[in-house]
């Protein structure tokens, strides 16, 4: 650890070692391409050593001390290690002394500093300290909004204008006082138009390329809804996932949740035989997801070796959660109930996730077995098993409104991924009509998947009021991810 702190301290402070006088520059060397490349793969050491041989060669250049940050920012993102995050902080104000020194006749020497300050405003969100982020992700919308000004040409402003306007343009409305409080203004499709435009006209070699084709994926999503064409070039020679642990994760999040259970598992074990895997117990975590889906117990090995290795607060609920259902599908109630009652000592309730849990473990109450399973299978992709599972259950033998919303909920999602959409919408509309006044979630995520169905067989008014459905159901759970999926809906109708 203090050879590590060393080698920091080193590349922060080297420039004042080395520059006592003369001119920084904005250079994006061979170094800080390669250094860049090795960072955005998670490989750091890789990347410090070639974020060291630049400072050598060139003490004046900046670009090197931007580059350098994404080496803690990185980290910090992907395991939320407190000791980590008290260790680096501070090295965000080192970082931004030195870019101050830049000229600010260089259209990087704003957009630099502006990508500092959304660095660390997505950290400081991750550990919970919401107006730092605030603070430095106005400071940063304001700084790319004056580069936009200054140098209206200068093409890397796009990946963060892209990467604002397609979020801003789907922000469901309780969120819409945020966007007012910091001036925002977006359209879905416009930012995603200029994150493309920047990834069609970009190089691998290039500054941005590699964040901002993972931006460009994720908004296509999430928010274009356009997952088979994701998931295609996710599994394109295009994207590389071979020793690069980012697209790796980044393949493991679309594949969980495009149902794609089987690849991405292969994706995760290909990955484990990287010398890095190991610092980052998500990746475990995922693997427990994927393996769960298929009722697989060797699961619980991953979570608790997640719970073993991560040092941070969050998805530490959720992995005890998941354990604890892993156990009750096998049956053994003692191991599940104990798993269960361990989501109240651990954890943090920031994620919608971890919020769930704690919900779980308050109601003292355990899922109707086999919709947990169809549940689960869903999420795996095995939509055909699922409905095999559905059909073993009398709807009318199920305890309360609750229990029968989601039933109707599985049994249209079931239909809709093998392609009934009759059935499918038709389940989903005995889900709404059931679930409509509660504050499950199966009501609204069966209005917008019915909008979803009718949006992409080109019924544009059916989808149009769906969606608002979705959007005017009362209080729910996991509201505010499935709104934003709602009005990232209506924004494409637009």
């Amino acid at each position: 650890m203090v050879r590590r702190l060393f080698t920091v301290a080193f590349l922060l402070f080297a420039h004042q070692l080395f520059a006592s006088s003369g001119t920084y520059t904005y250079d994006y060397s061979s170094n800080c391409s390669k250094a860049y490349q090795y960072y955005l793969a998670l490989h750091a050491a890789e990347g410090r050593s070639y974020i060291i041989a630049e400072i050598k060669t060139n003490p004046y250049n900046l670009m090197a001390t931007y580059v350098s940050d994404y080496e803690d920012c990185l980290l910090l993102l992907l395991t939320c290690d407190p000791a980590e995050y008290e260790q680096r902080k501070n090295h965000f104000d080192a970082r931004l002394e030195l870019l101050e020194k830049g000229s600010e006749t260089s259209p990087w020497y704003r957009f630099c500093k502006a990508g500092l300050y959304m660095h660390w405003a997505i950290v400081h969100t991750r550990f919970g300290e919401n107006y730092k982020a605030a603070l430095k992700f106005r400071k940063a919308l304001s700084l790319i909004k004056e580069n936009e000004r200054l140098f209206p040409a200068f093409e890397y402003n796009n990946v963060y204008t892209g990467l604002k306007e397609a979020i801003v343009g789907s922000l469901p409305g309780n969120y819409k006082w945020l966007a007012a409080i910091f001036g925002l203004k977006g359209n879905t499709k416009q930012g995603v138009s200029k994150l493309a435009s920047f990834v069609n006209t970009h190089t691998a070699a290039q500054a941005m390329q590699a964040e901002a084709v993972l931006y460009y994926s994720y908004t296509r999503f999430y928010l274009l809804a356009e997952h088979k064409e994701v998931w295609n070039f996710f599994n394109s020679p295009a994207f590389v996932t071979h020793n690069n642990l980012m697209n790796t994760f980044a393949k493991a999040n679309i594949g969980l949740d495009h149902h794609k259970t089987d690849d991405f598992i292969n994706a995760l074990q290909d990955a484990a035989a990287d010398p890095n895997y190991s610092r980052y117990p998500i990746l475990d975590f995922q693997m427990g997801l994927a393996l769960l889906t298929k009722a697989d117990l060797s699961c619980i090995g991953y979570f608790q070796k997640f719970l073993e290795k991560n040092k941070g607060d969050v998805f530490l609920k959720e992995a005890w959660e998941k354990q604890a259902l892993a156990w009750y599908i096998k049956g053994d109630m003692k191991k599940a109930e104990h798993c269960r009652n361990q989501i109240d000592l651990t954890g943090a309730e920031r994620l919608d996730a971890d919020k769930q849990a704690q919900k779980f473990y308050e109601k003292k109450t355990w899922p109707i077995k086999k919709l947990l399973q169809a549940r689960l299978l869903l999420d795996g992709g095995y939509a055909g098993q699922a409905l095999t599972v559905l059909s073993g259950i009398s709807v009318n033998t199920l305890p309360n409104a609750a229990d029968k919303s989601e039933y109707y909920f599985r049994v249209g999602k079931a239909y809709e991924e093998l392609s009934d959409n009759k059935k499918a919408i038709a389940n989903y509309s005995s889900a709404i009509n059931i679930g409509k006044n509660r504050h499950e979630q199966f009501a609204a995520r069966a209005a917008l998947q019915t909008g979803v169905i009718y949006e992409h067989t080109g019924m544009k008014s059916n989808a149009l009021k769906s969606y608002r459905q979705c959007l005017d159901m009362p209080s729910h759970d996991f509201q505010n991810s499935i709104d934003q999926l709602a009005k990232a809906g209506l924004n494409r109708l637009d």
